[in-house]
């Protein structure tokens, strides 16, 4: 049985990044995973761990060394290796040299393409202990970091300056230098309660000691889960319930070693603001957790996570209540000051702000949108007086002090300001509704003005976007296009607007100037979205390749795509399906391999075999029955109607010989198998169903 040891490593630093935190945790673990299995070092399970200050990995069961491996040289030829009186020739005694042996210990290797001479040989497995230091070093220079930087005098590059390594196997540590940083037994607890060297006796009690000794959670996940109970507990002390919102729990965690929630105040006379600019204010600037009460109305109260265990926690609660009064009394003010000027009035401050270089203003894309956003309500039958006044109002308040300040609050500021100015509530509700989905799950427009308002505001954004060349690459998308998208998309599809994408891209190319070249970006913005909705499909649960059956036949209206998509799913789950799906493949190869033009309809008085008599009087019926579903759009009815073509579609096929030498009879059965096709494609190109 193979010997084995649990490993350990830490890497200790200066604060790490907090919103890169665990994607770099779990980043390390799936390096050194993969570079041990890499290096024939099955291993057992293994634990990622991440404060502000470490990283670390504990992996279970790893093997003390490499398994043994045979190698095998392969030399030269046999008719090269030995000459016409069976001597060995100068390239089989190198070859044997090389090896460290004669040419008699050399052995024949002989296949169908040849045979020659080999060499085989026992590959002693290195010890794990040598080779754990280099892929410690790959992995952490492969780690996704924000930015990379140097310290000191080295060369060396990483996140932030690092302190300190553990590298243990076993209960025995591996003296190394990995990145300038002499390895050992040694890790460092908190930075205010136990900065001092601890030591790590072994890997499975790495967490334990630093715990216990060194008072810091080293699992992120069971930290973020103390976090939140904490804050929960607080929020119930308080009267009320905290407001935890999952990125900035996890970025909270991120940014201590030993949490300890400690309730705030703040005066009540704040809550005249609205509630969000508070919540942001608390949220994004402070960190801290904002509590309300069961009518989800916001409460005085806050609760902050600090990163010690401090003998006066008062005087933590008293700094964090004086560091806010300032921000809250700075949203006071911009509310006050946004106020005193009308939404309207701010329009043309909107034509000194660009938008993106080469898409002109924010004015200029207000007015693009109003273009878009009325076309739309005129063509879906929406109030377009409604969506022209929300339009020409939709990127005002970012122009106010409250936005500019606060831009996150884009949009919900809008609604505010517009009530105050006396505008129509759906008006002001499309101001904030623009923007949603803001997030993949959000909530989609609520309003028919706001539904038009955020698909003109995504189509100007993508088209305009796409037409100056800087559409995403890789996981980089600066401007969010993939999220646009896939907004737009769920708008048209779940609000049950039954619009041509096609058409509404071309619509808004129109929008921008000849010279900027947007009507040439239809087609690729067309499939760039088609991407997003595969992803969303995919994610929802649906097989690629009903999507790709559906993509097949191009449907230009998101609507009715996935109508198409609810069909072909339902289909896929019937007993007929996967015999008519190869059926179909089946069907496609014939009529690809055809060497003839098809005829555009078959013959009955030219079908001479039962079996494809049949299949035409079936073909028929049904076309008659699934024609009004098709117009109606009904199409899972169609399908379902369509499965009854199995039988008759088996039996052609087991009793017809579709290529006869008779040319007429031939082209009159492909003809018979092109309009059978052609029904199913109505739907979708089903023989793709078969992957």
């Amino acid at each position: 049985m193979t010997a084995t040891r649990d490993l350990l490593v830490e890497i200790g630093t200066e604060e790490l990044p907090p919103k890169a935190l665990r994607q770099m945790r779990d980043a390390l673990r799936r390096s050194l995973d993969t570079l041990l299995d890499e290096n024939s070092l099955a291993h057992g399970k293994s634990h990622a761990y991440a404060t502000p200050r470490r990283l670390a990995v504990l992996i279970r069961d790893v093997p003390v060394a490499q398994p043994d491996r045979k190698v095998t040289r392969r030399g030269p030829a046999l008719k090269a290796a030995f000459d016409g009186d069976g001597n060995p020739t100068r390239p089989a005694e190198g070859f044997a040299n090389s090896c460290g042996v004669t040419v008699g210990d050399l052995e024949k290797l002989e296949t169908d393409k040849g045979s020659w001479l080999v060499y085989h040989s026992i590959e002693t497995g290195q010890a794990t202990a040598d080779i754990i230091p280099t892929l410690l070093e790959k992995a952490l220079k492969s780690l996704p970091m924000p930015k990379r930087m140097r310290w000191g005098n080295s060369d060396i590059e990483f996140v932030r300056p690092l302190h300190w390594m553990v590298l243990l196997f076993g209960e025995q540590p591996v003296s190394a230098t990995v990145l300038g940083i002499d390895t050992d037994r040694h890790s460092y607890g908190h930075r205010f309660h136990h900065n001092e060297p601890i030591t790590i006796t072994s890997p499975e009690n790495y967490a334990g000691i630093l715990e216990q000794q060194g008072m810091v959670e080293t699992d992120m996940d069971q930290r973020r889960e103390s976090i939140r109970t904490q804050v929960t507990e607080a929020a119930i002390a308080l009267g009320g319930e905290a407001l935890i919102d999952a990125a900035l729990l996890d970025e909270v965690t991120a940014l201590v070693e030993w949490p300890v929630a400690i309730s705030g105040s703040y005066d009540p006379r704040f809550l005249s603001v609205p509630a969000e600019a508070l919540i942001s204010s608390m949220q994004d600037h402070q960190k801290y957790f904002p509590v309300v009460d069961r009518q989800g109305k916001l409460l005085p109260h806050f609760i902050t996570v600090a990163n010690i265990a401090s003998k006066d926690p008062d005087q933590i609660r008293i700094g964090n209540e004086r560091v806010i009064r300032p921000r809250l009394e700075d949203a006071v003010f911009f509310w006050n000051q946004d106020r005193k000027q009308s939404l309207h009035s701010r329009v043309a401050q909107l034509h000194g702000m660009a938008f993106q270089k080469g898409l002109g203003s924010l004015g200029d894309k207000q007015e693009r949108i109003a273009r878009i956003a009325t076309s739309l309500a005129a063509s879906l039958g929406f109030d377009t007086e409604r969506v022209e006044r929300a339009a020409s109002l939709c990127k005002c308040d970012l122009v106010t002090s409250m936005v500019f300040e606060f831009p996150e609050l884009q949009g919900i500021m809008g609604r505010y300001y517009a009530l105050h100015d006396g505008e129509n509530a759906q008006v002001a509700a499309a101001l904030d509704e623009q923007y949603q989905p803001r997030f993949a799950g959000d909530t989609l427009p609520a309003s028919e003005t706001g539904q038009a308002l955020a698909i003109a505001e995504r189509l100007d954004t993508l088209v305009g976007i796409f037409a100056i060349g800087q559409t995403p690459t890789g996981d980089k998308d600066p401007f969010g296009l993939r999220r646009s998208a896939l907004g737009l998309l769920r708008i048209l599809i779940e609000k049950h607007l039954d619009l041509d994408l096609r058409t509404l891209i071309d619509q808004a190319a129109g929008n921008f100037p000849a010279a900027l070249g947007a009507d040439t970006i239809g087609e690729a913005l067309f499939s760039f979205m088609m991407d997003r909705l595969r992803a969303w499909y995919v994610d929802a649960g649906y097989e690629v390749h009903v999507f790709e059956a559906v993509l097949a036949r191009q449907p230009l209206r998101p609507l009715d795509f996935d109508e198409r998509m609810r069909a072909v799913r339902a289909f896929r789950e019937l007993p007929e399906a996967d015999s008519l799906s190869a059926a179909n493949k089946r069907i496609r190869n014939i009529l690809r391999k055809a060497s003839t033009v098809i005829p555009a309809t078959y013959q009955h008085e030219r079908l001479q075999e039962p079996a494809e008599q049949a299949l035409a009087a079936a073909l028929e019926l049904l076309d008659a029955q699934t024609r009004p579903l098709f117009q109606q759009r009904d199409y899972t009815n169609a399908l379902r109607r369509l499965a009854a073509l199995q039988t008759p579609v088996d039996d052609f096929f087991d009793n017809v010989m579709v290529m006869a030498d008779d040319d007429a009879l031939r082209d009159n059965r492909l003809a018979l198998l092109q309009a059978l096709s052609d029904l199913f494609l109505q739907v979708a190109d089903i023989s793709l169903l078969q992957g």
